[in-house]
């Protein structure tokens, strides 16, 4: 069992308040913990099911603490319905620069609240090999539990800032563009698209926020057939970026 002061502070990290204060946040799983284990990001604590920590004794780095306990009491301190493997601690890792360039493209995230699309969007960076992406302030967290166990993984490897949106946006090049997905856009199968600039998600419910869109140098447009009224968020983003990397 852990002692009641690690798990009063497993508990609090649930919420961003003390993610905050701590600098900290909690990885939940055992792909995701493999995945902090074989990072750089800093693993504070690693608490386990012996069956599990058996199995990946010679991923741990020396000197981490290990509480090994019973899936039910693992399942109590997770976000996650049922967890029999691990959850670790880990340290937020530091802020790296934010350097937008011609020859990367980054994707920004206006007002997306679900965690789940959140860490879909990270997860998806990823795989097109991005350069990080951008939260506006009130995104759903990025280093939230649900958020983190939602990237797989990628949370080790894709840079994440939080910026209020439209001030940093009016700071960039004017030459850089800045993409948006936008009902009334351009067509984006009869485009060719390079992967450079900032490419701008918002939320389901109420697309971009006024002031975001007005920032835009092109609005992108997906054509659909039938009769649903909009796409996931993270399902759109994936055809768009598609589109930017299918000449590549």
């Amino acid at each position: 069992m852990v002692s009641k002061a690690v798990a009063k502070y497993v508990h609090a990290l649930h919420l961003k308040k003390y993610r905050t204060r701590h600098d900290a946040f909690l990885v939940e799983g055992g792909k995701s913990v493999r995945e902090l284990l074989s990072s750089g990001i800093i693993t504070e604590r690693l608490i386990a099911t012996p069956e599990f920590a058996d199995k990946i004794a010679a991923e741990l780095p020396a000197g981490v603490p290990l509480d090994l306990v019973s899936a039910d009491e693992l399942t109590r301190l997770s976000s996650l319905s049922t967890n029999n493997t691990a959850l670790a601690v880990a340290r937020l890792p530091a802020e790296t620069a934010l350097q937008p360039a011609l020859n990367q493209l980054l994707l920004a995230l206006d007002d997306v609240r679900d965690p789940g699309n959140v860490g879909t969007l990270i997860r998806l960076a990823d795989w097109y090999g991005l350069a990080g992406v951008v939260c506006s302030e009130n995104c759903a967290d990025p280093w939230a539990p649900k958020t983190v166990v939602a990237t797989m993984g990628s949370f080790t490897r894709v840079p994440v800032w939080q910026r209020n949106l439209p001030e940093w946006l009016a700071t960039l090049p004017p030459e850089l563009p800045i993409y948006g997905a936008d009902l009334h856009g351009d067509n984006v199968h009869r485009l060719r698209l390079q992967p450079s600039g900032v490419l701008i998600m918002g939320s389901e419910s109420h697309g971009l926020t006024p002031p975001v869109e007005a920032c835009l140098t092109q609005r992108l447009h997906i054509p659909g057939r039938g009769q649903a009224e909009s796409l996931n968020v993270a399902v759109s983003a994936a055809i768009l970026l598609d589109n930017f990397y299918r000449n590549g």
